[in-house]
């Protein structure tokens, strides 16, 4: 598996990636939601600066791809009270084809690494409970609750809830 930066020609595979990789949630959510979270996978917010966009590769094919965003970004658009002070791990996605091979898990230690060789002594990330797979791989890792950065993007009882792992 190669972890790499994403080029700029690959923006239109990554949001058709993060889409498939998401949708098995529209079922579980309300219409409402799914429709934010839609509209959240395929904005081309990662293509401003301060964001790093990877991706992973296997045999050739792009299998994953995740964001991690610099505390210099308002990653979460003002739902997050005060301004974080770590990066943020931002739409991990893997293509179905491909989960139980430890794309995730890769996608998000080259995140912990970028994050710790640049300095940062922690990163963050949210997620909320139906996203089962994302939370245990998360914990698993050794990421803990941050209650007071939990925030509720809709008046639909979904919490998006922060987790942070200190380096």
């Amino acid at each position: 598996m190669l972890i790499r930066d994403a080029v700029k020609g690959e923006l239109q595979k990554i949001k058709e990636l993060r889409l498939q990789s998401y949708e098995e949630h529209a079922e579980k959510i309300p219409e409402a939601h799914w429709d934010a979270l839609k509209q959240s996978i395929l904005s081309d917010e990662g293509e401003q600066a301060g964001i790093e966009r990877m991706v992973a590769e296997l045999d050739g094919e792009l299998v994953g791809t995740v964001a991690l965003f610099s505390p210099e970004i308002e990653a979460y658009k003002g739902l997050v009270e005060g301004q974080l002070n770590h990066p943020e791990l931002r739409m991990l996605a893997v293509s179905p084809k491909a989960r139980g091979k430890g794309v995730a898990k890769a996608l998000v230690q080259e995140c912990m690494k970028r994050s710790k060789n640049n300095g940062y002594k922690s990163m963050g990330l949210h997620t909320a409970d139906f996203m089962e797979s994302a939370v245990n791989l998360y914990t698993s890792l050794g990421f803990k609750r941050v209650p007071e950065n939990d925030f509720i993007p809709l008046d639909d009882g979904i919490i998006v809830k922060a987790f942070n792992i200190e380096f």
